[in-house]
């Protein structure tokens, strides 16, 4: 990877850092985006699962941690995973198609571990189907969230890759 490269991709990533900081909606984050874009843009999979991982490490080490952060790194990581089946189809559409699937995924996961962690719904069918109601407009925060900042991520670096040629690949850049 060339220097260029590297830091067009460090400023997003350094971006999506500082964006988990700001105020925000419930769910309305970067990381998920992160996730996809990473698994889409690094060829390697250890990078492209460390870099929304890490992420993720280095914000949660400020903001705290929780019972269910396994579910919530494991969705990711299926996330970085989905990005990476789009890296030979990373079009508009297929980008926010992921991004939704993805975001179906986390609401999937994240919400069986709320309900498994036995704190908040009674281990019953009834607390199961509890819990993914609750979860119901944080769902709608994360697609939104990750269709903005897919479209922002894939975007700006499509843009780059335009404006500054030494960004792109050797091998020839990733479609946004």
């Amino acid at each position: 990877m060339n220097k260029h490269r590297i830091i067009a991709l460090s400023i997003l990533i350094l971006a999506a850092v500082l964006l988990r900081f700001l105020p925000h909606p419930p769910n309305f984050t970067p990381i998920a985006a992160l996730a996809l874009f990473s698994g889409v843009i690094f060829r390697d999979r250890v990078m492209a699962l460390a870099i929304p991982l890490g992420v993720l490490l280095v914000s949660d080490f400020f903001l705290g941690w929780h019972g269910t952060i396994l579910y919530v790194y494991g969705a990711f990581a299926l996330m970085v995973f989905l990005g990476r089946s789009l890296q030979n189809h990373a079009t508009a559409g297929y980008i926010a198609g992921g991004g939704i699937t993805g975001s179906l995924l986390f609401f999937i996961i994240t919400n069986f571990g709320v309900w498994m962690a036995g704190t908040m719904y009674p281990p019953t069918w009834e607390g199961l189907v509890a819990a993914y109601v609750a979860a119901i407009p944080f769902l709608h925060n994360m697609i939104l969230g990750t269709l903005f900042y897919s479209a922002v991520f894939f975007g700006v670096f499509h843009f780059a890759e335009r404006q500054i040629p030494s960004i792109r690949e050797e091998s020839g850049p990733v479609r946004a």
